[in-house]
């Protein structure tokens, strides 16, 4: 689940990069919750998830994390190539490793610590970032991947009480209503990035899709973590560079060279060791299994 998910989540920065041209970061950001909660409204609605109840509150707070984590990413995606703005973000599963460790209180071994770093180097393998893509405009990918490895760990404290549906479709709906009222701000403030544009009837299309990746990946992200620690899924995050160089090469032409099939050699050999790592450990803890 994990690894279909991240070969799937580059094409919502695919889109949002293609269509940051024509149409604000802000409202790109407001189409994929919304496409999101509605989408998994009549889900929630037939398998009664609806009712939140004392969650209702971590919910939110998950919704706000995500729509501040897509505000962020989807603004650097105006200047940073799509690979570049990955590169940077992928200090995120360091983050998530330590916050799980120390929030959870999951166990971290010294071999998934290494096998995090090295995913990390092989991203920067993979991705040369230019000096120019350090400066200011940088610091939108880290924002994003702090927030995001935040919510990774919110979402697997609450995942074992919570049904995927209704914690998906609250993220949505509360990313919705936070991104309204950005957009509100954003028309009284003149501000650019959340400025207000009607789409096109091809934009609309688009905009419909990334939300369905968006839902469709998260989904099976939350059932992943529900079955692993958050920690064991860092390492995996990696796999969406795959992804975004996939995406590179189909739509704007840009062939990996030998470097960067190096790099992601190396992101993948990282996430392959610590799911045998895992393996192995879970036969020793249950040798009939």
């Amino acid at each position: 689940m994990m690894v279909l998910a991240m070969l799937l989540l580059p094409g919502i920065d695919a889109i949002a990069k293609g269509l940051s041209g024509s149409l604000p970061t802000g409202e790109i950001a407001w189409s994929r919750f919304f496409f999101q909660a509605l989408i998994l409204l009549p889900f929630a609605v037939r398998s009664g998830q609806l009712w939140a109840g004392r969650l209702l509150w971590a919910y939110c707070v998950r919704g706000v994390l995500i729509a501040g984590t897509t505000l962020l990413f989807f603004a650097s995606l105006r200047d940073l190539p799509l690979a570049d703005a990955i590169s940077i973000f992928f200090v995120e599963p360091l983050i998530l490793t330590l916050l799980s460790a120390t929030l959870l209180g999951e166990r971290v071994g010294w071999r998934r610590i290494l096998a995090v770093i090295i995913g990390f180097c092989g991203s920067l393998i993979v991705i040369r970032p230019s000096f120019e893509a350090f400066g200011a405009t940088a610091l939108l990918p880290v924002g994003a991947a702090l927030l995001l490895a935040f919510y990774i760990v919110l979402t697997r404290w609450i995942s074992r009480d919570s049904n995927a549906i209704s914690m998906q479709f609250y993220a949505g709906l509360s990313g919705t209503i936070i991104m309204t009222a950005a957009l509100g701000l954003g028309i009284v403030a003149e501000i650019e990035i959340l400025d207000s544009v009607w789409p096109t009837v091809n934009e609309w299309l688009l905009l419909a899709t990334l939300g369905a990746i968006a839902t469709t990946g998260h989904m099976l992200i939350v059932h992943a973590i529900r079955r692993i620690g958050a920690a064991m899924v860092a390492p995996f995050q990696y796999l969406e560079i795959i992804g975004a160089t996939i995406l590179g090469l189909v739509i704007f032409d840009d062939f990996p060279d030998a470097t960067t099939l190096l790099g992601i050699a190396i992101i993948v050999g990282s996430g392959l060791f610590v799911f045998y790592r895992e393996r192995k450990v879970a036969e020793l803890e249950d040798p009939e299994s």
